[in-house]
């Protein structure tokens, strides 16, 4: 398992609990963003720099995903594309985008996009809560205990 961040929006505090798993279990974690990031020094924690531009770091997020790994996102369409790939999608809230869930996740975003569009205003999401980071410490703690471990070389 590779986990794969959306970078550009992602909590600082979730950033940082990242990259304690990463030198905690060797899990590499990479940060993908339209600018440089500052990330600690390791050998397990990576960022890509991609052009600015709609959709380019959720794009070759898609692209470098593959079944089984994790993406920290709190992109909609982007956590669709993922699980569509085979890959596990997470909120930063602490919400897994699944198959059975996604559909659901979807409408209800091109819902409220299209009362914005029409002028409705909806408000924006609560602010960031350190609950939310419990939520999400505990879900990704989960998920890492469940990994399977790298197949063993032969001798």
């Amino acid at each position: 398992m590779n986990i794969w961040v959306d970078a550009d929006a992602c909590p600082g505090v979730i950033k940082d609990m990242l990259f304690r798993v990463a030198d905690r279990t060797g899990i590499v974690v990479t940060l993908v963003a339209n600018r440089s990031l500052r990330t600690p020094p390791s050998r397990y924690i990576k960022s890509i720099v991609v052009p600015a531009g709609f959709d380019v770091a959720d794009n070759e997020i898609v692209r470098l995903t593959d079944a089984g790994d994790l993406v920290i996102t709190a992109d909609i369409p982007l956590a669709a594309a993922v699980v569509e790939k085979g890959g596990s999608a997470l909120n930063p809230r602490g919400e897994m985008y699944t198959r059975e869930n996604i559909g659901q996740h979807l409408g209800m975003r091109n819902f409220m996009e299209e009362l914005r569009s029409s002028g409705v205003e909806t408000g924006g999401p609560a602010a960031f809560s350190a609950a939310d980071g419990r939520a999400f410490a505990r879900v990704l703690d989960r998920l890492v205990a469940q990994r399977k471990p790298p197949a063993a070389t032969a001798q």
